[in-house]
């Protein structure tokens, strides 16, 4: 279906597919589509499984209903082409600082003008009112952190961005469009572009300050199996069921994605991999890694390998209630004996305008490591 608008009126015209000899469905519509958008709709067992954008949407309307045609060629910033990534050499000389979009400038003695977007980390010389203390990039820089951690930064399903000044607020552990940025930290969410070029001028910003970007990535569930673009899709293929054929429930959300099936595996490494050409981002940090198995977490190191060795990936190394695989075949933090993974032992933890900094230094399965509580614990994915 096609529409002129990204949330309002009904499709102007719809396109039937036919299936192709690849096993994909195609269809062509000789216009300029640009500025226009579109939703699928599957017919499985003569049953319409209701709009979706799709599960490779790059980019959509308002909350994320629609997917939206646009030149992502224009919404590279001036510069973006040639930008170069600071210097990293090892693990052991990482740093991170783990922050939120809207916490780290929301604040009104910030002195930042666009308080919770993403641009909010391109402003330089901002301070408090009694000038004290650096805040936003400048106090990031003060920090002398490595890397900054950016807790989930796609398209999630709980904020409504028709609405941003209502008092609402989540971590964005709701996954709604895995390959597009959130737009209630964008400065016009209504318009598709907007999104995707203020997380580009964040990011250059970032590294213009030598500091890498990490995403936190929740590929392990969605906000609601029912209604997400996977199941509407194909049904039954992206979740994991019990063997009594209901839901299992891994991430204790409801729903627990099924890794180790070809399609999500190729999912998860394809967005990895765009992640990392569109947007240039430095590293990933699993959600709930230890409900994805190991095979999909090795596969994901060696493709990006293939494309930037220098890049980190570390993760929760278990799950908040047990998969429904076995526990041998799941990324947890007990599998170091059976895959390339190096423990973090958590050196120092600091608390600077209230978010948790983390000072962390590469070891290899330290004794006391194996108790500190499993909160703390992280597993680096090896290099």
């Amino acid at each position: 279906m096609l529409f002129d608008s990204g949330h309002e009126g009904h499709a102007y015209q719809t396109v039937p597919m036919e299936p192709a000899d690849d096993g994909t469905w195609k269809a062509t519509v000789e216009k300029n589509l640009l500025g226009k958008f579109y939703t699928f709709n599957v017919k499985i067992n003569d049953k319409w499984q209701g709009d979706t954008p799709g599960i490779n949407a790059k980019a959509v309307g308002i909350n994320g209903k629609r997917a939206a045609i646009i030149d992502m060629r224009m919404t590279d910033p001036e510069g973006w082409n040639t930008e170069v990534k600071p210097a990293f050499k090892s693990p052991a000389d990482v740093v991170i600082y783990e922050m939120h979009h809207r916490d780290l400038s929301v604040h009104f003695s910030s002195g930042i003008k666009n308080k919770g977007k993403f641009i909010a980390l391109t402003e330089r010389g901002t301070k408090t009112p009694d000038s004290l203390s650096t805040t936003g990039l400048d106090h990031l820089i003060d920090l002398g952190i490595t890397h900054v951690h950016l807790l989930p930064s796609f398209d999630y399903a709980s904020i409504d961005e028709s609405k941003l000044k209502d008092k609402k607020y989540n971590w964005g552990y709701d996954p709604l469009n895995y390959n597009v940025p959130e737009g209630s930290y964008a400065t016009d969410p209504f318009t598709p572009s907007s999104r995707i070029r203020e997380f580009k001028k964040m990011v250059m910003a970032l590294h213009k300050a030598g500091i890498r970007v990490i995403m936190d990535v929740v590929y392990n569930h969605v906000n609601d199996l029912g209604s997400s673009n996977f199941e509407r899709t194909a049904p039954g293929y992206f979740f994991r069921k019990k063997k009594d054929g209901s839901w299992a429930n891994g991430s204790a959300c409801g729903n627990e994605t099924a890794s180790e099936r070809p399609m999500m595996r190729k999912y998860m490494i394809e967005s990895v991999l765009y992640w990392m050409k569109e947007y240039h981002v430095d590293g990933f940090r699993f959600d709930l890694m230890g409900i994805h198995d190991i095979e999909t977490m090795n596969e994901i190191r060696k493709a990006v390998n293939a494309v930037d060795p220098s890049i980190i990936i570390y993760g929760e190394g278990w799950a908040a209630e047990a998969p429904q695989l076995p526990a041998d075949s799941l990324a947890m933090k007990q599998i170091h004996n059976v895959c390339p993974v190096l423990l973090l032992s958590l050196m120092k933890c600091v608390m600077a305008c209230g978010v948790l900094s983390i000072i962390i230094i590469k070891e290899l399965f330290w004794p006391e490591f194996r108790e500190v509580n499993k909160a703390l614990s992280l597993a680096l994915w090896g290099r």
